[in-house]
């Protein structure tokens, strides 16, 4: 059904990296999402109403704020794929990140006002509902019907690496939970007689879960905004895609930002020998940025950092430097390394180490170690060190 839908309604659904395509997959997405929650709204609504239980009635709002959110959905993507413009140089990517954090919100308010409502049916000692079969069966069809939204949308979302729809699949999911709980409620409470109301049992349930899952979702969509650090598939394939053109000794002080999906804009700097040909280098970096950029999605800068390969006194003092590093924490990691002319009375080291957030000590204790260690190698070791943090 997905595949066919798919191709019914999206011309070149292949070409996700396209911004219409990927438009055209989150309006589908919603779209399915608005008729199919607002039928179910109507039939648990009414049943609800019918049969006089809490929970079904809850469940059919529950579905209309489904409705909603793939409404906020829709018109997320339709913004985020607004181009660049004066007051927003990269693009609005983002706000389809503001919307997968407006479902989020709309999910706990629907958590919080079930959970509210169960414990109030509690304390006040309301009578449990009276199930018929024909309120079984539109729950059963509300499970499976919300079973194929969950599958739709996490497909969908997978494919075009969306936030906003992967949210939506996991709401679709918590309500076929909820829907289920409340519908081994119903068969118990047909065949079972009771002293208490395992409706509003049930409800809190559902209400701890969907509470549950909207701080899941949330805390997700807040990470996005603030920032993650990038795959660490794309941190391989900038690095190895570099590397791969001769002449690169090295990178480091790789940095991503990411203004939303097809919006990354990357910098890195590679270490070339000191003595290359400034022209040409310069001609390989512009043809490694453009390869490098167009395979990985991301607009790259590569910053040029000369270093000394064929001094072997500078060779031996660096080597040191890093088993002196690598003895004090194996994650830190030692670039630009240059060195003044041996001295009898005073040799500069000058380097920048990188501190990732693994290694616990200071940068004073840092400092200290180092240097200390630098001058059991060679009392006229000066270190001049640079800290830097790593950002992937």
């Amino acid at each position: 059904m997905t595949e066919l839908l798919v191709k019914l309604f999206i011309k070149n659904s292949a070409d996700v990296k396209d911004r219409n395509v990927r438009l055209s997959y989150g309006n589908l997405g919603a779209i399915t999402g608005i008729v199919c929650n607002l039928l179910l709204c109507i039939a648990k609504i009414a049943a609800g109403a019918i049969i006089g239980s809490m929970s079904v009635i809850a469940d059919g709002l529950n579905n209309l704020s489904d409705m909603g959110s793939s409404l906020i959905s829709m018109i997320g993507f339709r913004l985020s794929n607004k181009p660049a413009d004066a007051d927003h140089p990269f693009g609005h990517g983002r706000m389809e990140y503001l919307s997968a954090f407006t479902v989020s919100i709309l999910i706990l308010i629907v958590g919080a006002e079930l959970m509210i409502n169960s414990v109030k049916a509690i304390a006040s000692g309301a009578t449990a509902p009276r199930f018929s079969y024909p309120a079984l069966c539109i729950l059963w069809l509300s499970i499976l019907v919300k079973l194929w939204m969950f599958l739709f949308n996490f497909k969908l979302g997978r494919r075009i690496n969306s936030s906003t729809l992967i949210a939506t699949a996991r709401d679709s999911l918590n309500d076929c939970i909820s829907t289920l709980a409340i519908l081994v409620c119903a068969i118990v409470s047909m065949n079972v007689s009771l002293s208490f109301n395992l409706d509003a049992v049930v409800s809190i349930g559902v209400a701890a879960f969907i509470l549950w899952s909207g701080i899941s979702t949330l805390k997700d969509t807040i990470g996005e905004l603030l920032g993650r650090p990038p795959e660490p598939e794309l941190i391989n394939d900038i690095e190895r895609g570099i590397m791969a053109f001769d002449g690169f000794l090295g990178v480091h002080d790789l940095i991503v930002h990411n203004y939303g999906h097809g919006r990354q804009f990357a910098s890195v700097h590679v270490e070339v020998p000191q003595d290359t040909d400034i022209v040409k280098c310069h001609e390989q970096i512009d043809i490694c940025e453009k390869v490098v950029g167009e395979k990985c999605g991301i607009s790259l800068v590569i910053h040029m950092d000369p270093v000394n390969v064929n001094d072997e006194s500078v060779n031996s003092a660096k080597a040191a430097m890093v088993e002196v590093i690598k003895s004090i924490h194996e994650d830190l990691t030692l670039h630009d390394f240059r060195m003044t002319p041996p001295s009898d009375e005073r040799t500069n080291l000058i380097f920048d180490v990188v501190v990732p957030n693994s290694v616990k000590l200071t940068e004073t204790e840092l400092d200290t170690e180092i240097k200390k260690r630098a001058k059991q190698i060679d009392k006229t070791y000066e270190c001049v060190i640079t800290y830097d943090k790593s950002f992937v």
